[in-house]
């Protein structure tokens, strides 16, 4: 497939057909970069829940079912 390229400001655009992003599941951004003189661009993946742990400390945290305590119930013997 042959496209135009497009003057926008100092650079130049191409418009991308919907069926070609669709086919390489592109939606809102894509990683650009060239490779042996050729310009590739592929779908970005979002990378979800990145960095909800980022410094989170394990130590500090508390463990909520050390207050629990049995009940009555739960200290008999039961018969299956």
């Amino acid at each position: 497939m042959r496209i135009a390229l497009r003057k926008i400001g100092n650079s130049r655009g191409v418009l991308i057909p919907a069926a070609l992003l669709a086919a390489c599941d592109i939606k809102e951004e894509v990683e650009m970069r060239v490779e042996h003189n050729r310009l590739i661009i592929e779908s970005v993946t979002p990378q979800l829940r990145k960095g909800w742990f980022d410094g989170y400390q394990a130590e500090g945290d508390v463990d909520a079912w050390a207050e629990l305590k049995e009940t009555p119930v739960e200290q008999e013997e039961w018969e299956w």
